[in-house]
């Protein structure tokens, strides 16, 4: 498992599980020429997206960002249109670090999209159960009630299995969050009406994890917006904000899906200054 460590605090990727999605989709409007150009491909134009949640303690607190696809969440027909090749190993990773699922204190959800949320709940005797019971789920307001009530586009990602055992669990909140000090949610709409980022001020370093609005580290043009959002206006806006006050600033990206960098940080002329990439298996 990849680590980084800032000040006193290190983030270690979880083995969450990966999934395929088809490249026009990932790259929007954004002609093949171009993007495959920064993000490779396989033979069935799908590229490879990771699912691994990203681990720390901070202020005595277990804390997960997002928390993979899960074991045993998606039918065969379900894991040959996703491509998914490898399934969770949340509580493997976590055991290798002496972590209990119990012991999460904390999951950070971004949105609740299926290849986000399916590791929230496992499977017992046939029953969907919360796979960490004494965690606090945060997500916004708004993401929340179309979790619970997706509309005809939604109801594909949305899944009622992926919330009811959970739903004692999650705390929401309108627009911003300040979890801990210095660890904030952040509305930002745009892949989902609901759409939060995670902004930590931790020390003289500042790192932000922008999920889905730029899921890899080929997304940086805040023109290139997925298939997938449902308010892309709403992205590209965010995007340009975020990105520009990042880079001018030099804070770290974190990635939840990217197959190629766990983290990387760009100066404001978009050249690579610190990185840390994803190790094959």
């Amino acid at each position: 498992m990849e680590q980084l460590t800032i000040g006193d605090v290190t983030f270690t990727w979880l083995r969450g599980g990966v999934t395929h999605m088809d490249g026009g989709a990932m790259f929007g409007v954004v002609p093949k020429p171009l993007w495959e150009k920064k993000y490779r491909c396989n033979e069935k134009n799908q590229i490879e997206l990771r699912t691994d949640p990203i681990f720390f303690q901070y202020y005595g607190k277990n804390i997960m960002i997002e928390s993979g696809i899960g074991i045993n969440r998606l039918n065969d027909k379900q894991k040959r249109n996703y491509g998914v090749l490898e399934e969770s190993a949340v509580q493997t990773s976590l055991a290798e670090l002496g972590v209990k699922p119990e012991e999460i204190d904390i999951i950070l959800m971004t949105h609740m999209h299926f290849d986000h949320a399916s590791g929230l709940t496992k499977r017992v005797n046939g029953e969907l159960q919360s796979a960490f019971p004494s965690a606090t789920i945060y997500t916004t307001q708004m993401e929340w009630n179309e979790m619970r009530e997706p509309n005809i586009r939604s109801k594909n990602t949305y899944w009622k299995d992926n919330w009811v055992s959970i739903a004692h669990q999650v705390k929401t909140f309108e627009q911003e969050l300040e979890i801990l000090p210095g660890l904030t949610m952040i509305h930002t709409g745009g892949h989902s009406e609901g759409h939060a980022i995670i902004k930590f001020e931790l020390g003289n370093e500042t790192l932000l994890h922008m999920a889905d609005i730029m899921p890899t580290h080929a997304h940086t043009n805040p023109l290139w917006v997925l298939a997938y959002d449902d308010y892309p206006m709403t992205s590209i806006y965010a995007k340009e904000k975020w990105i520009t006050e990042a880079m001018e600033n030099e804070y770290w990206f974190l990635f939840y899906h990217d197959a190629v960098f766990r983290a990387v940080k760009w100066n404001q002329e978009g050249s690579v200054v610190d990185e840390l990439q994803r190790v094959k298996r």
